[in-house]
């Protein structure tokens, strides 16, 4: 069974060499998304350096247990990985129906995606474009979601959400 740094290291060589939208290494990437599961244990924070690996490398779900990663990590990572022909917007309905890690894993993910640091450095139009998608997927992950989980993960990796986070949230809910 490997150990947070172990796998921390697996995403490391896994995304050697590569950037993401903003020309930042990819490691920084999952490296943010698992800081904000880390309120949920180290299987959530592997599953955060971890859930990119199958739908950006060349690595499968088999490879990732053969090499030691807990099954329930590489189920959290399958449930968030694209299926090919499958649109973003079912993509994150599917999400919903795996079960609250899947759901926070991927919020997780969509916080730092939406990170205003990240999009400033983006194309007026590409940055638009992915601001509604992300918060269209916002709306329907933050609903299969509790609200203090949601606030634990964008704390860390979002700040900049939690306006909206409590703008959706009834009076009742935020006293």
């Amino acid at each position: 069974m490997r150990t947070v740094a172990e796998v921390d290291a697996l995403a490391f060589d896994a995304h050697a060499g590569q950037v993401d939208k903003i020309g930042v290494p990819y490691i920084e990437h999952v490296r943010a998304v698992a800081a904000g599961l880390a309120p949920s244990g180290d299987h959530m924070v592997m599953a955060g350096l971890l859930h990119d690996v199958i739908e950006d490398t060349d690595w499968t779900a088999d490879q990732l247990r053969e090499a030691g990663v807990p099954a329930y990590v590489v189920e959290l990572v399958v449930a968030v990985t694209n299926q090919r022909g499958v649109p973003y917007g079912e993509k994150i309905a599917r999400i919903t129906g795996q079960g609250r890690d899947a759901v926070l894993l991927k919020i997780a993910d969509n916080a730092h995606n939406s990170h205003p640091d990240r999009a400033a450095r983006l194309p007026e139009e590409k940055r638009a474009r992915l601001a509604a998608k992300y918060r269209a997927a916002r709306d329907v992950l933050w609903a299969a979601a509790d609200d203090r989980d949601i606030e634990a993960i964008i704390a860390i990796v979002n700040p900049a959400l939690l306006d909206e986070l409590r703008e959706r949230q009834t009076p009742e809910e935020s006293s």
